[in-house]
């Protein structure tokens, strides 16, 4: 390309380096309350919805893991008390994949938070983030969500990112989207007694936790396995937010 000898360079388009201050201001208020929702007298009920969305990617992890991994992703339940269950049939993994298909859960809510504080530095990415969330919730509903509340909640939230990355003004979006990111980089920690127990409740009974499954997989204490998927988490968010910030 040829320029004019009088031709000024144009000024930078300062945002696509960085998040909008909106955003970014989002990012501090959403975490500020969250945190007061929990420490209110009925806080914890009106952050259950918040909690969910980290079961949500939990067992997500599991199902998305076992499909990439050549499994298959068969089922999936929530229950309003935050409880929830994946079932795939990994018949034919082995040990390591096994364990990888475990460890997908408990790393998912990170790798979710940290994948949407990346797209969502501009409204074009967050844009594209809602509405391919919102896509693969509605494959999900239609093929894998097998219990009523699991077909409200995820539809709902389907219906949620759809409308915001479809309808919503670019500033609604890439707040949207890092509200969530925010919720579920704040779930890794609000939930890390999960990484180190070895029992897990829902309505249908008491089983296995991830990490005492893989404690029976790949041998090493479930505690080992709980601190490394914890370190991993962590590592991943802290990805996740420098590039949210970097020019």
């Amino acid at each position: 390309m040829i320029l004019p000898e009088d031709a000024s360079p144009l000024p930078p388009d300062t945002g696509a380096e960085r998040p909008t201050m909106t955003a970014g201001t989002m990012l501090v208020a959403s975490g500020a309350i969250t945190l007061l929702l929990y420490m209110l007298p009925f806080g914890r009920l009106l952050a259950r919805p918040l909690l969910l969305l980290s079961t949500l990617a939990h067992e997500m992890g599991h199902g998305i893991t076992a499909l990439v991994l050549g499994g298959e992703f068969q089922r999936l339940m929530m229950w309003p008390d935050g409880s929830g269950v994946s079932l795939m049939d990994v018949s034919t993994f082995g040990r390591l994949r096994q364990g990888l298909t475990l460890a997908g859960g408990l790393v998912g809510p990170a790798v979710a938070a940290a994948l949407c504080f990346t797209l969502g530095r501009t409204s074009h990415g967050a844009r594209l983030c809602l509405m391919g969330i919102g896509v693969l919730l509605v494959a999900a509903e239609v093929l894998i969500v097998r219990n009523a509340f699991g077909l409200f909640f995820v539809g709902l939230v389907a219906a949620a990112c759809l409308f915001a990355g479809l309808r919503g003004s670019p500033a609604t979006a890439q707040l949207t989207l890092v509200f969530v990111a925010v919720q579920l980089a704040l779930s890794v920690f609000s939930r890390a007694d999960y990484l180190f127990t070895r029992a897990a409740r829902n309505p249908t009974g008491i089983y296995p936790s991830d990490v005492q499954r893989m404690e029976e997989v790949l041998v090493l204490p479930h505690w080992f396995w709980g601190g490394l998927c914890g370190a991993f988490s962590v590592a991943v968010l802290a990805w996740g937010l420098r590039i949210f910030w970097r020019r």
